[in-house]
C-alpha cells in the first residue's frame, strides 16, 4: 500500500512543485487577516482614517480573489497526480484478478471482481484526491498563521500555539484507532449484509432443514458484531470532537481570557480581534477540515487500499456455509434410526387462509419405512402442499403428521430433508455445498456425484457462483448434497424438473438404492412408474395404487396418463 502511494507522489514531481506554488498563494488570506483587520482598527477606523481602515480591507478582499484562482489551479494539479495512482491501482488490481483466473479451474476472469474493483479503485482516487488537498491545505494554512502571529504579537502566539499542538497530537494519535475501528464496522455491515443475502436465498432450505434457530442465533451474532463496531467506531470518533475543542476552540478563550495581559503589554484592541481573526477564520477551519479530510477520507483510503492490495478476493459465504458439517446433536440423531423415515398422517386438512378452499382435506395416509411414494395430480391439486407438511415448513389446521412416531414439527433436522423445484446453492466451494448436510468423506462424495450423473460439476470453477448456474446444475448439487445427508427420509418437490428425462431417471433410481424413504412430487408421468406406490391428489382428495390400479381405478389418472407408455429404465 505504502509503495503505491509513494510512487504516486513522486512520479509528477513538477505537479507536486505547482501544487506547492500555488498553495502559497491560495494561504495569503490565511497570513494577512489578523495583519489586516488589526491595521484597519488601529491605523484606521480607531484614529478616524477609515479611509486606510478600507483599503486594509480591500487589500484582503484581493487576496481572497488570487486565493480562488489558486484554489483552482491546486485542484487541477491535484488530479495531474491522482489520475496517474488510478492508472496505478487499475492495473494491479485487473492484472491479480486475472492472475487469480489463470490459475482457476475454469480459466475465466472473475468479471465481477474486475467490476468491484473497479468502483473501489475510483473511491480511492477520490479518497487519495482529497487526503492530498486536505493535508496540503492545513500545512500552508497553518503556517501562514504562525508567521501571521508572531509579526502581529509574539505574545498571542503563546495563547493559541499551544493549545493548537495539544488538539492536533491528540487527533493524530486517535487516528491509527479510528482507521481500525472504521475497518471493523465496514467488515462487520458487509458479513451482516451477506449473511443477510445468504439468508433470504435459502430461507426455504433453512426451514426445511429445521435449521432455524442455528441460522437465527448466526444472525444474531453478526448484528451484535455490528452493533459492536459502531459502537467501537462512536467512541473513537468523539476524540475527534474532543481534538476540534482543544485545538479550534480553547485558543479563543485564552485569547479572550488574556485579553488584560495583552494589553497591559501594549497591544491594542485591533491586535486582539485580529488574533481572534485568525484563529475563529483560519486556523479552527483548517483543523476542522483536517480533521474530516483525514477522519473521513484518510480512513476510506487506507481501508480501501488495503482491500484492492490483498493478494486474493475475499469470497463471501452465506450464512449456511458457515457450518458445512452436521452438528453433534443432528449426527446422534441421524444415523441408526431405525423408524426415522416412516410418515403418517391422521385426518390431515390445510387451507391457504380461514375462507379459503382446503387443499388437503382430511388426509389419512402411511408411507412405511423404505417406501418409494410418487405423488402426481393436476397443477394446484396439493402436492407441493402435502411436502411442505410432511417436511414441517407448514403446519397442518387438523390432523396429525408423524414421522417415525414424532410429530413432523419436532423431528431433529438430520431426519428429513426437502430439495425444492428451485435448489439453493450458497456461494463457496463445490465441496462446501455438497457436504453442508453431512461429514461425507472424499470417496463417499465422489461416489455420490458419480451415482447421480453429476460428474460434469467437476469441471466447473473452484468457487461457485449461483448466478452463473444453470437450473439443472443447481439441482443436481441440491441431489448430491441431500443423497449425502443422512436423512432416512427424502422428499423431491419437483426437484429434478429442470433436467432431462435421462438425468431424471438416473436420479430417482439412486434415491431409491440409498434406502430410506422417498417421496417424489412427480414433474413427469414417468416419475410415477418407478415409485412402489402412487399418490394421486385431486380437488382435496387422495387415492393410493400403483399405476395400473389408479388407470382403473381413477378417470382422472388414466387421462394424466393418457395413452403414454413408459420407458424401460437400465
Amino acid at each position: 500500500m505504502r509503495p503505491l502511494l509513494w510512487r504516486a507522489l513522486r512520479r509528477r514531481p513538477y505537479a507536486l512543485v505547482r501544487i506547492c506554488l500555488w498553495s502559497v498563494l491560495e494561504a495569503g488570506p490565511a497570513f494577512l487577516i489578523g495583519q489586516a483587520i488589526a491595521r484597519a482598527i488601529e491605523d484606521g477606523f480607531a484614529v478616524a482614517r477609515p479611509s486606510v481602515g478600507l483599503a486594509w480591507l480591500a487589500a484582503l478582499g484581493c487576496t481572497w480573489l488570487v486565493a480562488a484562482v489558486a484554489a483552482r489551479q491546486v485542484i487541477l494539479a491535484v488530479a495531474a497526480v491522482a489520475e496517474p495512482f488510478r492508472d496505478d491501482l487499475l492495473a494491479h488490481v485487473v492484472g491479480g484478478a486475472m492472475r487469480r483466473a489463470a490459475h482457476s479451474m475454469s480459466g475465466r476472469p472473475d468479471t465481477a471482481a474486475v467490476t468491484r474493483a473497479g468502483l473501489q479503485v475510483e473511491l480511492a482516487r477520490d479518497a487519495f484526491a482529497a487526503v492530498v488537498t486536505t493535508v496540503r491545505g492545513f500545512a500552508f494554512t497553518v503556517v501562514s498563521v504562525v508567521l501571521g502571529l508572531l509579526t502581529l504579537a509574539p505574545q498571542a502566539a503563546l495563547l493559541v500555539l499551544p493549545p493548537f499542538a495539544a488538539g492536533l497530537g491528540l487527533f493524530l494519535v486517535s487516528l491509527p484507532a479510528l482507521a481500525r475501528r472504521q475497518r471493523a464496522f465496514l467488515m462487520a455491515d458487509e458479513r451482516l449484509a451477506e449473511s443477510m443475502t445468504g439468508m433470504a436465498g435459502g430461507l426455504r432450505d433453512i426451514v426445511a432443514c429445521g435449521a432455524e434457530d442455528r441460522v437465527g442465533a448466526a444472525l444474531a451474532d453478526r448484528v451484535e458484531a455490528q452493533a459492536s463496531a459502531a459502537r467501537g467506531l462512536a467512541r473513537v470518533t468523539a476524540a475527534r470532537t474532543i481534538a476540534l475543542a482543544v485545538g479550534a476552540w480553547l485558543p479563543v478563550v485564552l485569547v479572550l481570557g488574556g485579553t488584560p495581559w495583552l494589553l497591559s503589554g501594549g497591544a491594542g484592541a485591533g491586535v486582539v480581534v485580529g488574533a481572534l481573526a485568525y484563529v475563529t477564520q483560519s486556523l479552527a477551519p483548517a483543523l476542522n477540515g483536517l480533521v474530516q479530510g483525514l477522519g473521513v477520507s484518510g480512513v476510506s483510503l487506507v481501508a480501501t487500499l488495503r482491500r484492492i492490495t490483498t493478494s486474493g478476493p475475499s469470497v463471501p459465504r452465506a450464512v449456511l456455509s458457515a457450518g458445512s458439517g452436521r452438528s453433534t446433536e443432528a449426527r446422534t440423531a441421524g444415523e441408526g434410526w431405525s423408524a426415522a423415515g416412516g410418515v403418517r398422517l391422521r385426518g390431515v386438512t390445510f387451507a391457504y387462509g380461514p375462507h379459503s378452499e382446503a387443499v388437503v382435506d382430511g388426509l389419512d395416509l402411511d408411507i412405511p419405512e423404505g417406501d418409494h411414494l410418487a405423488v402426481v395430480g393436476p397443477s394446484g391439486a396439493g402436492k407441493s402442499t402435502l411436502a411442505a407438511l410432511i417436511s414441517g415448513l407448514l403446519q397442518p389446521d387438523t390432523g396429525d403428521v408423524r414421522i417415525g412416531g414424532v410429530p413432523a414439527a419436532d423431528v431433529s433436522p438430520a431426519a428429513r430433508v426437502l430439495i425444492p423445484q428451485e435448489a439453493y446453492v450458497f456461494r463457496g466451494s463445490l465441496h462446501e455445498n455438497l457436504t453442508y448436510l453431512s461429514d461425507a468423506p472424499p470417496h463417499q462424495v465422489e461416489a455420490a456425484i458419480t451415482a447421480l450423473g453429476a460428474t460434469g460439476l467437476m469441471a466447473g470453477p473452484a468457487e461457485l457462483d449461483p448466478g452463473a448456474l444453470s437450473a439443472g446444475q443447481r439441482q443436481l448439487i441440491a441431489l448430491v448434497r441431500a443423497y449425502l445427508a443422512p436423512a432416512r427420509l427424502v422428499i423431491l418437490d419437483e426437484a429434478t424438473c429442470h433436467l432431462d428425462p435421462a438425468a431424471e431417471a438416473r436420479v430417482e433410481a439412486a434415491f431409491a438404492r440409498r434406502g430410506g424413504t422417498l417421496i417424489v412430487v412427480a414433474h413427469r408421468l414417468t416419475s410415477a412408474t418407478r415409485a412402489r406406490r402412487i399418490l394421486l391428489m385431486d380437488a382435496g382428495q387422495a387415492v393410493v395404487g400403483t399405476h395400473d390400479e389408479l388407470v382403473r381405478r381413477s378417470s382422472t389418472y388414466a387421462d394424466l396418463s393418457g395413452h403414454w407408455q413408459p420407458e424401460p429404465v437400465s
